[in-house]
């Protein structure tokens, strides 16, 4: 089975190969080389300074800890799809109280919208944005977004879970406090392991949060990262993929090269779908370069397009939540050769055609 779904994808095999080591403690000298390795790796490629963390989680754990470490009352949620929600639901499960900034399905937040907002709740203490809203296919201005947020002194956090690894990210440069996103997706990594960037004005509000846990403590991350280690068992083997995949990055190229594969692969699908009379969900202005939502033939649900799809070897991914039946998704995350996209769209042209 091909996959393109928008996670877990597929892996390259020289990074499955490096999960098939054999184990070592990670309290030894060879962990600690490699936490150091997988860390500054991550921080060039995130454009940091700022401390990054490797959490034993999806990236779901690192959203709840942001909320638990670094929200004390109130908190605004930009929301364009399921996983905006996701992140006030989570506000709202750990007794935070939670503003929503919705907008339409298929729209980007605007930096007008959230300044707007803004001014109409001014004690929130942080704001989530979800760059790249998986459900939907859209991707949110990040730049413009955080510079609304720094400018109202407020904390950002950042959902990068389907970008970080196929999106630009500069974490310093547009002052996000917490960027986190997981190794299921653009990084082309096994589940398992989240990472996350950390500001030094989120760890001063960590280090004086009431009732915030240990897991996700930001501060015990910090103490023990000082040793390159961990407060518990870490994953190995998927940091130690994700290592691998982070010096392939580097020898191929850098960042730059990588994004720009994430283009290519993109327009690449958009121009196939669009060429068998489809087209996708999302406006054109905030299109998604890692996922894309694609509406359903008039006369097959998206669901039923899924389902032919796979009978011919080919893993797309169902429609999420209110457009699971009028949408189906193609990611192009991890793992995905150039061929391969011709392939499924030879395909998905097959099972259009099935439709008449």
């Amino acid at each position: 089975m091909k996959l393109f779904t928008v996670g877990p994808v597929a892996c390259r095999p020289e990074v499955l190969a490096e999960m098939g080591r054999q184990m070592f403690s990670h309290r030894s000298e060879e962990y600690r080389e490699l936490h150091r390795q997988t860390v500054e790796r991550l921080q060039k490629f995130l454009e940091t300074k700022n401390q990054v963390f490797l959490f034993p989680s999806s990236g779901s754990g690192v959203m709840e800890g942001t909320v638990r470490n670094c929200v004390d009352k109130k908190m605004l949620c930009c929301i364009n799809g399921e996983f905006g929600k996701r992140y006030a639901e989570v506000g709202v499960s750990n007794g935070r109280e939670v503003e929503r900034l919705e907008t339409e399905l298929g729209s980007a937040t605007t930096p007008e919208q959230l300044e707007e907002k803004l001014s109409q709740c001014p004690d929130v203490e942080a704001v989530t944005i979800t760059y790249n809203e998986t459900s939907t296919g859209v991707i949110n201005p990040l730049p413009e977004l955080a510079k609304v947020v720094k400018e109202q002194g407020k904390l950002l956090f950042v959902d990068a879970v389907s970008a970080m690894g196929g999106v630009e990210i500069k974490v310093d440069e547009w002052g996000i406090d917490v960027c986190f996103a997981s190794s299921q997706k653009c990084f082309g990594v096994p589940p398992g392991l989240a990472v996350g960037s950390v500001s030094e004005e989120a760890l001063e509000k960590s280090e004086k949060a009431k009732n915030k846990g240990w897991y996700f403590d930001f501060k015990l991350y910090e103490e023990y990262q000082e040793d390159w280690g961990t407060h518990m068992t870490p994953p190995v083997p998927q940091i130690a993929a994700l290592n691998k995949e982070l010096e392939i990055i580097e020898k191929e190229g850098g960042k730059a090269k990588r994004l720009e594969l994430y283009q290519r692969r993109s327009r690449m699908i958009k121009e196939g779908v669009e060429a068998l009379g489809l087209s996708l969900f999302p406006k054109t202005d905030c299109q998604s370069p890692t996922v894309s939502c694609v509406r359903a033939p008039k006369s097959m649900s998206g669901l039923e397009v899924y389902k032919r799809m796979r009978q011919k070897g080919f893993e797309l991914a169902k429609g999420y939540g209110s457009l699971k039946d009028s949408t189906f998704r193609i990611g192009n995350m991890g793992y995905i050769p150039m061929e391969d996209i011709e392939e499924m769209l030879q395909a998905l042209s097959e099972v259009i055609k099935q439709q008449f």
